[in-house]
Parts: structure tokens; sequence; C-alpha cells
């Protein structure tokens, strides 16, 4: 398995000027290695919708390369995506699947199909100019640039190590510093006559 982080240091080296959309979890990864965050569209918030998301900037610029990063989590909701994605060919996408086996937002529950799913198979039978599967970060290093210059779309699956969001952290994110503790939730509900 391969960790995001070292993952993305090499495509930050090639990846030039390319627009890069990283979905949910890969949003945290991303930041940490991103040398140009002008050119960067995260959406972290749109669980299952990246891929349409980067297919529409990749279609709008055809002369610039989109680099997506997508979980497998968020693919699996949006698989349509893939036939789309295929049907419209923009040879300027490359399509990241993060593959972690599990929905690292929300606190690292099994995908499915997680030990027997094939995304390099599934982009290849959509019809993806390219597909590619990677579990060791040197074999994808020797071929970073060669995929990140050869005309897409290229579907690139990646199998990774969880990088879990446990719900302090969601807490956290969302104001955790002023949660309530449980006696002031009592208060609260007796005020309001709920208990």
């Amino acid at each position: 398995m391969i960790d995001q982080v070292e993952l993305m240091r090499i495509v930050e080296r090639h990846r030039q000027d390319a627009v890069v959309v990283p979905a949910m979890r890969a949003s945290v990864g991303w930041g940490e290695v991103s040398n140009d965050i002008t050119r960067d569209v995260p959406a972290s918030g749109a669980m299952g919708k990246t891929n349409s998301f980067a297919l529409g900037v990749a279609l709008a610029k055809p002369e610039e390369k989109v680099i997506l990063f997508d979980g497998d989590g968020s693919l699996l909701m949006n698989l349509g995506a893939l036939v789309t994605i295929a049907n419209k060919a923009p040879r300027n996408l490359y399509h990241f699947v993060m593959d972690n086996g599990v929905y690292a937002t929300t606190g690292g529950q099994e995908v499915p199909g997680a030990q027997s799913t094939d995304y390099e198979e599934m982009g290849k039978s959509a019809g993806y100019a390219n597909s590619y599967s990677f579990d060791n970060l040197e074999d994808f290093a020797t071929q970073a640039e060669q995929i990140l210059n050869e005309d897409g779309p290229s579907l690139i699956h990646v199998k990774t190590i969880p990088n879990i969001r446990y719900p302090d952290e969601r807490m956290a994110g969302r104001g955790g510093s002023n949660r309530r503790t449980p006696e002031a939730i009592q208060d609260l509900m007796e005020e309001f006559g709920l208990r």
C-alpha cells in the first residue's frame, strides 16, 4: 500500500500548471504538498460528485491538464461518471482513484466490494484511454511522468493506506472546541422542555 501524501509529492513534481481537484480526504493530503494553491479546486464537501465536477473543468479547459484525486468511496457513489468520462474522452483528465477500502471521511466504514473491486479493469471497460493500478510507490514513481504526459482520459488506481477522519476530528473541524458538555446539553433540553 502507498502513503497518499508520498504519492501526491510525486504527482506535484510532474504537475506543471495542471488544475488539481482533490475530493474529500484527498484535500488534506494535497494541502500538504501543493505548490500552487491558485490552481487547486478542493471539493471536500462533494462526496461522489467530484469526478463529474473535474470532468466539467476538463471539458471547459481542454488545453489545461486536470488532475482528479477521487476516493474509492466517492467513486462508488457515482459509478456512472466512469462511462460519462470515457464517452466525453477528455484527453487532459487524469483520474486518480485513491483506494483505501474505507469511507475515511466518515470514520472508516468498509466500502462495498473493498476486497474484490478492480478499478483498473473498470476504467478499461468503461473506455478510458489508459488505465493503471499501483500498490507500490516506486513502481508509480518510475511511470508518473509518462502517465501525466500521455493523452487521457487516464484512470490511475492507487491502493493507499487509510487516513481516517475520526469523530473527534470531524467535530473539531466544526467548532469542536466550543462543544457543549453533557451537563450543558441536559440543561438546554430542560430549558426547551425536552426532558
